[in-house]
């Protein structure tokens, strides 16, 4: 039976941390929170529970996990976001594999609660999650903000039952937010990687996004939260390559002056 950590990133969470904690502390061995330097009552919720605290300054979503990973005093690791928690089914299953652990690495599905509403359609759900792995078979790596863990070539990967829960957002003007600042780290990640656009991308991304969702995923099941959970989604990726066109403009600006 290998112990496992619990690790998470917080930065502002009281609202979630707590539940967060308390469904890790059901299966882990320790729980480890890395935070960053949050002003609310986040690390007084983190201290009560007993986890272990560090405060680590914001180095980005890839980075900051990997820092948490380091952390932990196993290496069979369960990691998730201050938002997210166990379902009992998933739960159960965790300590399932604890008693005979046979893979590398296991994926779960993961739910979404938009505005107050689970969501069972568009993209975002099945939203399959690897968050439970031996660390030596693999990091965090993918494209910021769209972390994800990478395993080795050779790893093999079994599947939990039960469902990851996330709170994604409780307002429109949150989910907002989300979108400006979510958009505006992965255009300066494409410039970074010099990807072009051209304004036909702009175009048949953004297009394509919302078709996903609201078409091939069925999220016209959800009736109106379906319409707008597609059209939020499809907005960042307007947002995204727009911003992103700016950037390659500007820098084209700069070295014609």
């Amino acid at each position: 039976m290998p112990p496992i950590s619990g690790v998470v990133i917080a930065f502002n969470e009281e609202e979630y941390i707590g539940q967060c904690i308390r469904s890790l502390q059901n299966v882990c061995d320790e729980v480890i929170v890395v935070d960053s330097l949050s002003s609310d009552r986040t690390p007084e919720i983190c201290k009560s529970l007993g986890v272990k605290f560090i405060e680590q300054p914001f180095l980005g979503y890839i980075e900051q996990k990997n820092f948490a990973l380091e952390q932990a005093s196993y290496d069979h690791v369960l990691s998730l976001d201050a938002d997210e928690a166990l379902s009992d089914e998933l739960a159960a299953s965790i300590l399932e594999v604890k008693e005979n652990w046979t893979h590398d690495g296991y994926v779960c599905n993961r739910m979404n609660r938009f505005c107050g509403k689970w969501l069972r359609y568009t993209n975002h759900y099945p939203d399959r999650k690897l968050r439970l792995w031996d660390r030596r078979r693999g990091s965090w790596g993918g494209v910021n903000p769209h972390d994800k863990v990478i395993m080795h070539e050779d790893a093999d990967v079994a599947r939990l039952k039960g469902d990851l829960l996330h709170w994604m957002c409780d307002s429109y003007e949150e989910h907002l937010d989300t979108i400006n600042r979510f958009s505006t780290i992965a255009a300066k990640e494409a410039f970074t990687k010099g990807v072009t656009c051209s304004p036909w991308k702009v175009f048949y991304k953004t297009f394509w996004r919302f078709i996903q969702h609201y078409i091939v995923k069925r999220g016209f099941l959800h009736g109106y939260m379906g319409f707008v959970v597609s059209y939020q989604d499809a907005f960042l990726c307007f947002q995204k390559y727009v911003k992103l066109r700016h950037m390659i403009h500007a820098a084209k600006t700069d070295d014609s002056s």
